[in-house]
């Protein structure tokens, strides 16, 4: 694959117990040569439209592309697999948690991302619906008390999480965006996602030896603690790194991998 070569969206199929989402697509700097079967628009369209370009960021005081990326899309059928993706993610959470509640963890993902890619520019929402992938488990974690067959979910919804994330290291699929959503979303959910245990709503109807005295339980309160230490010493090291221009591979050599694994089909190159 060429360097200046657009990666050609992929569609994703989605069903009820193995779900693919859409990528995450990052673009070299340099004009592409577009193909005629090409849906993406050229990196400089979307550059000036507000993908998330590293050296903007970074020295342009153009903080807001770190939101901004996450609305713009590679081509019509990129934007298609991620609305796909949101149905059948956000409705259930948004039905059972709000749309403000929602927003927090949908926006996640662009700093780690600036972190690691750093010579292309990216655009795309899926990193934000691996942050909604992530507080669904935290989600689960935090409210297990409440649910029925949680060991049969956890099982089936780790097994998503890990083939969505193995099948993201190719080449042009910026992972980095993915896997910071899903730690955002996966905290944030420590945080937002609480509900009352298991007797709280209807304690008024039960005799006074049988009521519960607290709303939520003791894990709950921990796991909401650690999270939000978590959250404030990671967002504050993230930001820290990116605008003091750091690059994360020097303190990662490995990290690479976690995007791009070069095999004989196909190069990573930077």
């Amino acid at each position: 694959m060429a360097a200046n070569e657009i990666f050609r969206p992929v569609r994703s199929t989605p069903n009820q117990i193995s779900h693919t989402f859409g990528e995450h697509f990052s673009f070299p700097l340099q004009p592409p040569s577009l193909s005629p079967q090409s849906e993406c628009p050229p990196s400089k369209r979307l550059e000036k439209l507000g993908a998330l370009k590293w050296d903007k960021v970074v020295h342009g005081n153009q903080t807001w592309r770190l939101i901004t990326c996450i609305w713009l899309h590679a081509g019509v059928i990129h934007l298609l697999a991620n609305m796909l993706s949101l149905i059948f993610i956000g409705i259930r959470l948004e039905q059972q948690f709000g749309f403000s509640t929602l927003s927090v963890p949908f926006c996640s993902g662009s700093v780690l991302s600036s972190l690691f890619i750093q010579r292309s520019i990216s655009v795309g929402a899926s990193g934000a619906l691996f942050g909604l992938l992530g507080a669904m488990l935290s989600e689960l974690l935090t409210n297990w008390t409440i649910y029925t067959n949680k060991a049969a979910a956890l099982i089936t919804l780790t097994v998503i999480i890990v083939i969505n994330l193995a099948v993201r290291i190719l080449p042009h699929v910026d992972n980095f965006a993915h896997i910071g959503g899903f730690l955002t979303g996966f905290l944030l959910g420590f945080v937002l996602l609480l509900r009352p245990q298991f007797g709280w709503v209807g304690r008024k109807h039960l005799p006074a030896s049988a009521r519960v005295t607290s709303k939520h339980k003791a894990y709950q309160y921990l796991f909401l603690v650690i999270a939000m230490v978590l959250l404030i010493v990671g967002f504050t090291m993230g930001l820290v790194m990116l605008f003091r221009g750091e690059n994360g591979h020097d303190h990662c050599s490995w990290c690479h991998y976690l995007s791009c694994v070069p095999t004989s089909k196909w190069h990573c190159g930077n």
